[in-house]
């Protein structure tokens, strides 16, 4: 007999402080906010037992409710600053869930910020996630457009490579971007991860972390007014792009 599948929350967070966009989590992108576009999506993965957002704000909770959302208490303020580590606020998510009788092997982060995540996106990083033995997570990414190799620092008025690893006779800073290493950064789309390493690592992504290379516009995310701008103008362009969200807009 094959064992039970792992129980599963997905989390999204949205706190209310954000300055270079301000209220960006709750800002209307083609009609909705932009927190229902990731409630919608984890929602129609059919992966989850519960879709929790994790906000500071009674009027952010409103809304994730709106969308179908569970919002069982609010985020303290000293967890939701723009340089407060991800690990407080899941940490405090997971122990109250847990304070209610309900725990889940696994939790993944879906950030509003990336709302062209659709629900096929999300169940394909769940197969791979799954498909691995031994990791303690997966995380979104994609290859760097602007490559580290060709970076600098300053240092006493001169320019210093920042990874000084480069052969000395084809430094990379002068090579073409094919014949450099491939490097990858994350983006916001998703997380997956053992909810056992919070406890064992007191991080949210331990040490053996699975790569998932997203795909398209499904890795887009929104951190500024040129992001927005571009986020719009897609959305425009590519409506369905976007994952359906099956509720009337929020009055």
């Amino acid at each position: 007999m094959a064992p039970p599948a792992p129980s599963a929350v997905a989390f999204v967070p949205a706190r209310s402080g954000s300055k270079r966009v301000p209220d960006k989590n709750v800002r209307r992108l083609a009609g909705h906010p932009l927190l229902a576009y990731a409630i919608a999506g984890a929602r129609a993965s059919g992966l989850f037992s519960a879709v929790v957002c994790s906000t500071d704000s009674e009027q952010y909770a409103d809304i994730a409710r709106h969308y179908g959302a569970e919002v069982p208490c609010l985020r303290p303020v000293g967890m939701a600053s723009d340089v407060s580590p991800d690990i407080q606020w899941v940490e405090h998510m997971l122990d109250a869930l847990a304070a209610a009788g309900r725990r889940f092997d696994v939790f993944s982060i879906l950030r509003p910020t990336s709302p062209f995540r659709r629900a096929e996106t999300i169940r394909r990083a769940w197969a791979h996630f799954a498909g691995e033995s031994g990791v303690h997570s997966l995380r979104a990414v994609e290859k760097v457009a602007q490559h580290p190799g060709k970076m600098w620092v300053v240092r006493g008025g001169r320019l210093l490579p920042l990874i000084p690893f480069s052969p000395a006779d084809r430094p990379w800073h002068s090579a073409q971007y094919q014949a450099l290493p491939e490097v990858y950064i994350q983006n916001a789309s998703l997380e997956i991860a053992w909810t056992r390493i919070v406890a064992e690592t007191g991080t949210i992504a331990g040490s053996v972390i699975v790569p998932f290379l997203t795909e398209e516009l499904e890795g887009l995310d929104v951190n500024s007014p040129r992001d927005w701008a571009l986020a719009e103008e897609l959305a425009r362009a590519h409506p369905e792009a976007l994952p359906p969200v099956g509720a009337p807009p929020y009055p």
